[in-house]
């Protein structure tokens, strides 16, 4: 058990208060999975997983004995769904890496639809709203704003998976609730990560935006009605 039994119980103190070694590096995960993710990267999708199975047993101290008193039900119950969404990107980008060239980022960056910008929204309001009474019922302390991180969190690794450029700003929105919430409670690594990851989706989302200006750009004029609406 040596390291693992070390990084589940190791602890640094930070502004005098104890904070898990195993929650800085579940974010160091999460950032490098970020990072990839700008590169279009398949390897995004695992190490994410990895980073997600450590911050899991952060988020439910009661169960796995975290120095923080409260437990996120919706932080940890979104590392639970982050491993099916994961399991889709990971497919389908390693499905694209396949059909396209070898050195070819996995995905190209587009803005989603009309249609498909509605579904997201249907679904921010309708997960956010299913979310918060089961949150509620099972103790999570901040019920709310924990229900919409699990909900827009989701949301955006779908995007993600599918090239929308749209899910940078969703993360944007989480990383805005998500800062001051981790912050009430103790959570000091995973609150300053949000505060990068805010300012890096910043980033993220120019890079995949100008990307996906220069790939229409690109693209060959349709020369018949069908090609048109193909």
């Amino acid at each position: 058990m040596g390291a693992l039994g070390w990084l589940l119980d190791a602890q640094v103190q930070i502004a005098g208060s104890p904070v898990l070694v195993r929650e800085i590096v579940g974010n160091v995960f999460g950032l490098a999975s970020a990072l990839l993710g700008l590169r279009r990267l398949v390897w995004a999708w695992p190490v994410g997983i990895v980073g997600n199975a450590l911050l899991f047993t952060v988020f439910l101290g009661g169960v796995f004995a975290t120095p923080q008193e409260h437990d996120l039900y919706g932080q940890a119950g979104r590392q639970i769904f982050f491993f099916a969404v994961s399991l889709y990107g990971w497919w389908r980008w390693s499905r694209n890496r396949r059909v396209g060239a070898g050195d070819e980022p996995a995905v190209t960056p587009r803005w989603a639809t009309g249609s498909e910008r509605l579904g997201l929204l249907a679904a921010a309001v309708l997960g956010t709203a299913v979310a918060y009474p089961v949150l509620a019922a099972l103790g999570s302390w901040g019920p709310l704003p924990d229900a919409w991180i699990l909900t827009g969190s989701l949301l955006a690794t779908y995007g993600m998976a599918r090239g929308w450029v749209d899910f940078w700003l969703i993360w944007i929105a989480v990383d805005a609730v998500g800062v001051p919430l981790l912050l009430r409670g103790g959570f000091y690594p995973s609150a300053a990560m949000y505060l990068v990851y805010g300012a890096f989706c910043v980033w993220g989302l120019v890079a995949w935006w100008r990307t996906s200006r220069v790939a229409r750009a690109a693209r060959p004029i349709p020369s018949t009605y069908s090609e048109a609406v193909a």
